[in-house]
């Protein structure tokens, strides 16, 4: 896993458990896209973004997610795997919203999926 960290983004507000939840289970839902896949790469990276947020990304190279699917993907009980339950991107959803942010999904250009999710940055004063 290959993480890349922009210097200017030095924290966030957010509740690290809830968060790490959610980072848990996109990396997850990653190396299990990529189980079948000769190559395996996955890249986490963290930037400023706009109205003082923070954009994370988490890319894979795995086979991708069939537009259809990807449409409602955050919707409760959508899954690509047969065992799915599709609970989990609904929960996230939920919970970097509660948060100020957005989550989303997108196919990666090179083959994948890129899932983009955006926090609110700290000021000094609340780091």
């Amino acid at each position: 896993m290959t993480k890349v960290a922009d210097p200017a983004v030095d924290s966030v507000l957010v509740d690290k458990i809830q968060i790490q939840q959610v980072l848990q289970n996109l990396i997850r839902n990653a190396f299990e896209a990529m189980q079948s896949c000769d190559r395996r790469q996955l890249v986490s990276s963290t930037i400023p973004a706009p109205d003082g947020m923070t954009a994370v990304t988490v890319a894979d190279i795995g086979l991708g997610i069939a537009p259809d699917i990807m449409a409602k993907l955050f919707q409760p009980f959508v899954s690509t795997k047969a065992k799915g339950m599709g609970v989990w991107l609904s929960i996230s959803r939920t919970i970097v919203e509660s948060h100020g942010g957005r989550i989303s999904c997108e196919p990666d250009p090179n083959g994948g999926t890129i899932f983009r999710l955006t926090l609110r940055g700290a000021t000094a004063a609340e780091a």
